[in-house]
């Protein structure tokens, strides 16, 4: 069933715990994949959910997951699997929000990256919901720290990105695994060949919930694309910075090196600007997000791997220094700005005649208008 509308939360039957955490965020009213998935999940019934980025999925379940738990006891009673440690540390700090009034109600977060034995101290608090990444939860489980059997609810949370990552064989490993299972939720921002054969091997009449990108949950991002010669990418975003004064930016490169190359020239140019990509250490991109999330980082640049993430409402411009191979991802990037009802801007920086040959096939097949811009004789940015 397609859902367009959101629901007031008080009409859905929520403990006054839960409205409590929800009304620390001011929410009245919830989003549409909220309001498709809240009370079927609530009845304990299978669901796959088909809605964009940034449409409050991690309420959808979360919601019901926390209502679900009984405080008395300690054995596992929910698992939410994630693609990547950003959003799993996310997904954790959501969870916990919603749990604020339910004392006793304890999420762990379980990531490959981190050290291994702090999160075996958690895991001995009993926690009842476990966050966590495929390969590090499969870790945990062959070491016989934790036990996932017992739960009663099971998540993917961006299942496409999952499968499309390789994660399949863990992933249908652990659900053979959790099987006394009441439901199961699935929610992609695509319905991949993969996502309807895990659903229609482990779904049993899943409610479906379908979430249009309509103009009510459509991102307002106005669209660039500019050519620059190879070295001048970062001499194009300096001046775009400057002549508009935006003071959060995000920049997406393709690979680690690309992500190293503009930090270092964009701190050359007095710019703020700090990096991540796969061969941080976690510790370190923790630290980078955070300070992005509060404010004290101008320019954050970054792989793809924090394009589903990183979760900040008021990203001010999008920078796409490499086009990336997979039109969904451009999708994902441009979407961390013209969040929250504001208006977004993304500009794709176009150095050679594949990268051209890429964003002539993003527009069209995405239906997005990607307007060529320069830098006129006056220095100004004016249409090409």
């Amino acid at each position: 069933m397609e859902y367009t509308e959101g629901v007031r939360f008080d009409s859905l039957g929520l403990s006054p715990e839960i409205m409590r955490a929800i009304g620390q965020r001011n929410i009245e009213v919830s989003t549409p994949v909220q309001a498709g998935c809240i009370p079927p999940m609530m009845d304990w019934r299978d669901v796959i959910a088909k809605a964009p980025t940034g449409t409050g999925k991690t309420f959808a379940y979360g919601i019901p997951i926390v209502e679900h738990i009984d405080r008395s006891d300690e054995s596992v009673q929910a698992v939410i699997l994630a693609p990547t440690r950003e959003l799993a540390i996310q997904i954790t700090d959501e969870i916990r929000l919603l749990a604020t009034f339910k004392p006793g109600v304890r999420c762990v977060c379980l990531y490959g990256g981190a050290p291994i034995g702090r999160q075996i101290d958690t895991l001995k608090k009993h926690p009842q919901i476990v966050v966590a990444t495929p390969g590090r939860l499969s870790d945990h489980m062959k070491r016989r720290t934790v036990r996932v059997d017992t739960a009663r609810t099971v998540v993917l949370d961006e299942a496409d990105r999952m499968l499309d990552m390789g994660f399949i064989h863990d992933v249908t490993r652990l659900l053979d695994r959790m099987d006394k299972r009441k439901n199961l939720g699935l929610f992609s921002a695509t319905i991949s060949r993969e996502v309807m054969d895990i659903a229609w091997v482990y779904q049993r009449d899943a409610e479906e919930v379908t979430v249009r990108e309509d103009e009510q949950n459509k991102p307002d991002i106005k669209q660039f694309r500019m050519d620059v010669s190879y070295d001048g990418k970062a001499d194009a975003i300096e001046k775009i910075l400057n002549e508009t004064g935006f003071d959060r930016c995000m920049c997406f490169c393709n690979t680690k090196g690309a992500t190293e190359r503009i930090t270092k020239f964009l701190q050359m140019r007095g710019i703020d600007a700090e990096c991540i990509h796969g061969d941080i250490p976690q510790r370190k991109r923790e630290q980078v997000m955070d300070k992005f999330r509060q404010g004290k980082l101008r320019v954050f640049v970054s792989t793809d791997v924090a394009a589903r993430g990183i979760d900040v409402d008021d990203v001010d411009i999008v920078f796409n220094c490499d086009i990336p191979d997979e039109n969904q991802d451009y999708i994902h990037r441009i979407g961390r700005t013209g969040r929250a009802r504001r208006q977004g801007v993304a500009v794709s920086l176009i150095a050679d005649y594949p990268s051209k040959m890429r964003i002539d096939d993003i527009a069209k097949n995405t239906r997005n208008e990607i307007v060529p811009v320069k830098f006129g004789d006056d220095g100004k940015l004016t249409m090409a």
